[in-house]
């Protein structure tokens, strides 16, 4: 598996739209008539609070996030520029991505019907499109901001959000590329989803304030060319520089 670090410029709080996904040659963007299929609704237990977990002694320890490895996944830390600090993690698995943050939560109540709210009216400024769907971990927002692709075409950027309130937290997940639309290539990413396991800790904590992670063990990082490009705006909250260092685990 393979260990990846991106920088960003900002951390975002649980109110802000997180990154979409970047238009590629295969997939630039959907079209008008590419309307995301509505899901039938379903359970699945998981994600896991650290106390409720099952045995995740082989997981890749985050900190406040425990990440399941699976053959031929990449994860990608997202660094805070200023502060060095972990703000995100994203798993790429089979094309697509699912990036992942961790918030702090009231005990009383859950994060993610304001959250959604927030999005939702972040995406109608930026003249986009939302569905709501109901998918396998209860609502889920299907986000769409008018964007060209590369060969000129307009159409828009895609992103999936996906929202989960667990004891004191709450884990927001952002799928990107072919998984967006396509639920059959989103399975693997929403097993990776729901097999995390949230570790909140016990230090007091506003809510919606993002939790940190930590750079996992064993991980040895060593200088790389940087080829000085940034990612083109997505429009969903601009794409982060990547950063120049790479990593191998395992």
């Amino acid at each position: 598996m393979i260990f990846k670090r991106k920088n960003a410029k900002n951390a975002k709080n649980g109110n802000e739209a997180a990154e979409a996904p970047e238009a590629t040659a295969d997939e630039p963007v959907a079209s008008d008539a590419e309307a995301p299929a509505v899901p039938a609704a379903g359970h699945e237990q998981g994600p896991f609070d650290v106390d409720d977990a099952p045995e995740h002694d082989h997981y890749i320890d985050l900190g406040a996030l425990k990440v399941e490895p699976v053959e031929g996944m990449q994860l990608r830390l997202e660094v805070e520029e200023g502060s060095q600090r972990v703000i995100a993690a994203a798993l790429e698995l089979d094309g697509s991505r699912l990036q992942l943050q961790v918030f702090a939560a009231p005990k009383s109540s859950g994060l993610w019907d304001g959250i959604a709210a927030q999005i939702e009216e972040s995406i109608a400024a930026q003249d986009g499109k939302i569905d709501r769907v109901e998918g396998r971990f209860g609502t889920e927002l299907i986000a769409r901001v008018p964007a060209e692709g590369p060969d000129g075409t307009q159409g828009y950027m895609v992103a999936r959000f996906i929202g989960v309130d667990g004891g004191r937290w709450f884990l927001r997940g952002v799928i990107g590329g072919p998984a967006t639309l396509d639920r059959a290539q989103a399975e693997r990413l929403e097993d990776r989803f729901a097999r995390v396991v949230v570790d909140r800790g016990d230090q007091p904590m506003p809510p919606t304030e993002l939790i940190p992670l930590t750079m996992p063990a064993g991980a040895v990082a060593r200088q790389e060319p940087s080829d000085e490009a940034t990612e083109a705006d997505s429009g969903l909250g601009g794409r982060p520089e990547r950063g120049p260092e790479i990593t191998q685990i395992g």
